[in-house]
């Protein structure tokens, strides 16, 4: 998966039915969850924008995607 040159890679767990993902073209921790497709291109992407937001506020930059 691929969001604002942020790379993820996602993993399913049968027991608990459900996808998890990390960014990993960073140093810093991006992860995030969903219980289908859809819902895991969606976390995806706000946790991203979530990691960019959060950056902004606190007047640092966003670690360089790698």
């Amino acid at each position: 998966m691929d969001y604002k040159g942020y790379e993820a890679v996602v993993n399913y767990d049968e027991e608990a039915k459900i996808f998890s993902g990390e960014v990993i073209n960073t140093r810093d921790v991006i992860t995030f969850q969903g219980e289908s497709v859809s819902e895991l291109e969606k976390a995806f992407q706000d946790s991203v924008d979530d990691y960019l937001e959060f950056c902004e506020s606190r007047g640092e930059k966003a670690a360089k995607v790698f």
